[in-house]
């Protein structure tokens, strides 16, 4: 509900202007079937000067890439490959995401190994520059099993991933939940080297319908990083959260760290 109504708003702040903005260039990039079966196919948007768009946990004014995927065939599943996103500020907001240009490297799984894919996809994008759009595309590519010839651009973008926990040498994350009045605040202790002067956290829920706040905290010198977020669900009460239903990212200096579910976690009295 909260993207839809957030979706609402800014097409009506856009509206009146929406004819002197550039609209975004999209496209799926074929890519290459990989030695697994599986096939490595991209989302590629470029944008205008200036303008930006967001990473798939954007903060409190930005519209998360959403792709349906419903219309396609040979279809089994899909993985997407983050590349590490930027920190930004966008009308005196943090946000997170990318500037003027998104190749969002996608991992499809077939139906069926060894036959062609077709790709149809109804796209929910937002992009901003002093204001924010929502921008909707429909996208189709069919995606050929005897292709196996690599993708520069796509290897590019598969490159700046974020470091795992072992690459990053994450020693430990502790995790605390207390009760608020409309859900759980979520407190963080990790344990991993500074990777930049001024690190960002940020949370990520397992169900993409609970609300995230922005972390409050950061790191004590050399010490852990010691953070906090709020997490509010649909029905706004208290809930359960176990270890593996948290995701942490630490982003600094073009950098990030991915952070799967805590090593412990305990409820507060």
């Amino acid at each position: 509900m909260r993207k839809i109504l957030l979706s609402i708003v800014l097409a009506l702040m856009a509206a009146p202007v929406w004819a002197e903005m550039p609209k975004a260039s999209i496209t799926l990039l074929t890519g290459w079937r990989m030695e697994n079966g599986n096939h490595m196919a991209a989302l590629h948007v470029v944008l205008e000067p200036g303008w930006k768009t967001y990473w798939r946990a954007p903060g409190d004014g930005g519209i998360p890439p959403e792709l349906d995927w419903t219309g396609s065939e040979n279809l089994a599943t899909v993985a997407y490959h983050w590349p590490v996103p930027e920190v930004l500020d966008v009308s005196g907001m943090t946000t997170i995401g990318y500037r003027e240009e998104l190749l969002l490297p996608i991992e499809v799984t077939p139906e069926v190994a060894g036959e062609d894919v077709t790709l149809s996809a109804e796209l929910l994008l937002g992009i901003c520059e002093h204001i924010c759009v929502p921008v909707n595309e429909t996208l189709d590519a069919t995606l050929p099993a005897d292709l196996t010839q690599p993708s520069a651009a796509i290897l590019r973008a598969l490159e700046l991933r974020p470091d795992t926990e072992a690459e990053a040498g994450v020693a430990s994350v502790a995790c605390e939940v207390e009760n608020i009045s409309d859900g759980v605040r979520v407190h963080a202790v990790l344990d991993l080297p500074q990777i930049a002067q001024g690190e960002t956290v940020v949370f990520e829920a397992r169900d993409a319908g609970v609300w995230v706040s922005e972390a409050v905290g950061g790191r004590d010198e050399a010490g852990p990083i010691a953070v906090y977020a709020d997490l509010v669900a649909p029905d706004g009460k208290p809930f359960d959260v176990e270890a593996a239903d948290m995701r942490f990212t630490v982003l600094g200096a073009g950098r990030g760290v991915d952070v799967q579910g805590c090593d412990t976690i305990e409820r507060a009295d």
